[in-house]
């Protein structure tokens, strides 16, 4: 079964990728791969430019031209579509066909994702380390990385109560999560992106340490209260996401009356960034 998308960086530009773990093998957006090899922003450009190359390789005879995939990809819309993907070892062929100085880096960079992978099923503290120096090169502090993660470790374990439960990934997922978020900061997902001005990136990583404490409370106390009630389904689930997102929310209120200020900002990165390098 394919994982959800995730985003690996080469020279901090994003390849979406997924990992199939019946297969135990990467699947990486070719799209993102040639934009990057070809240095072109211009999608429709590397569209067509894949569209050529794909004809062109399948006249010369090459398996590359017909065998590729596709796979379902989240865009820069936040939907996820069909998208046109290849292995590992598709890829370093498609790499020795396009001219580019970035061919050789690029071949020990895929390498490395998929010596990645396998040592982080070994040691997974070998995931939470690399996540560690991502979001360092990306700029954040200390202070906020280790709560990022600390976020990650705690959403884990309330996603792993909601599979118990019979919650289906993807949209029931969004459902529950956003009842946490309209319980506790009092607004929805999308509402809360719109504030701090995202679009496709994520709210997580745009959040102040206060943001994240809150949050990592309500989806904490969402899993303790689901360990003590065993809910299923849906509805039930619902009702479980409130009472977690509402012991949050008497935190808020409690701290926004004695600071005066609202905790739910419409800071983002670069306002993070900006203190950190302050």
């Amino acid at each position: 079964m394919n994982q959800p998308t995730s985003i690996k960086l080469f020279e901090d530009k994003n390849i979406r990728t997924l990992w199939d773990e019946e297969k135990e093998k990467w699947y990486f957006s070719i799209h993102d791969v040639i934009a990057i090899l070809t240095s072109q922003p211009d999608y429709q450009k590397v569209r067509n430019y894949w569209k050529w190359l794909r004809n062109k390789l399948r006249q010369e005879g090459s398996e590359l031209g017909s065998n590729t995939t596709q796979l379902k990809m989240r865009a820069l819309d936040g939907k996820f579509y069909n998208t046109d993907v290849a292995d590992t070892e598709q890829i370093l062929r498609l790499v020795q066909t396009i001219p580019s100085p970035k061919a050789e880096p690029f071949k020990l960079w895929l390498a490395r994702i998929g010596s990645e992978h396998i040592d982080e099923l070994v040691d997974p503290e070998l995931a939470i380390n690399r996540a560690l120096e991502t979001y360092a090169k990306k700029g954040y502090s200390l202070e906020w990385i280790n709560q990022r993660l600390k976020t990650i470790e705690v959403r884990k374990s309330m996603t792993d109560e909601w599979d118990k439960s019979g919650i289906k990934k993807g949209q029931e997922y969004a459902i529950l999560t956003d009842e946490i978020y309209k319980t506790w900061a009092g607004i929805n997902a999308r509402s809360y992106k719109r504030l701090k001005g995202l679009t496709k990136e994520n709210l997580r990583d745009n959040m102040t340490n206060l943001e994240l404490i809150l949050n990592m409370l309500a989806e904490a106390s969402t899993t303790e209260i689901a360990q003590k009630q065993s809910p299923k389904g849906l509805s039930e689930n619902i009702k479980v996401a409130q009472q977690g997102g509402a012991v949050a929310h008497e935190a808020r209120k409690k701290l926004e009356s004695t600071t005066g200020h609202s905790i739910v900002t419409g800071k983002n990165v670069k306002d993070l960034k900006l203190v950190n390098n302050k």
